[in-house]
């Protein structure tokens, strides 16, 4: 006859201080991780606002002709994102709408042969946690 044995109290109390440091440590990067997505999202919206001002350049012949009546581009605030807007020369300015804190990208075209290409920008003191890798120049 075998007798039954189960943790003691000592290996017990060790595995629940090892769940307790693991969550104490993968919460917050968790936290971080949702909040960049959440801002990610206004960056995906924007795509429409990139289309336009290509086309408009393209239509035009200069990315100094585009404005934002020329565009036609038009947003309203969704969720993680309060605003979209072109601004002269294709300059779209981006703002987050998080609880975590407002981030604004800036995203601006540059002309190449046959196309443009962009760059992305947050302002400084921007806590860099909560910006995409699109924007961290990373």
């Amino acid at each position: 006859m075998t007798s039954q044995r189960g943790f003691t109290l000592i290996e017990l109390m060790i595995i629940i201080a090892i769940i307790g440091i693991l969550t104490a440590i993968a919460l917050p990067l968790y936290l971080d991780y949702t909040a960049r997505t959440k801002n990610s999202e206004c960056l995906s919206i924007s795509a429409g606002a990139k289309l336009s001002v290509s086309e408009t350049a393209q239509d035009r012949g200069s990315l100094s002709l585009v404005s934002a009546t020329n565009t036609g581009f038009e947003f309203t605030g969704s969720d993680h994102c309060a605003s979209i807007v072109v601004g002269n020369g294709g300059v779209i300015t981006a703002t987050t709408a998080t609880g975590t804190g407002t981030v604004v990208f800036t995203l601006r075209p540059t002309s190449r042969l046959g196309g443009l290409d962009w760059t992305c920008t947050v302002p400084n003191g921007t806590n860099m946690v909560l910006v995409p890798a699109e924007c961290r120049g990373l």
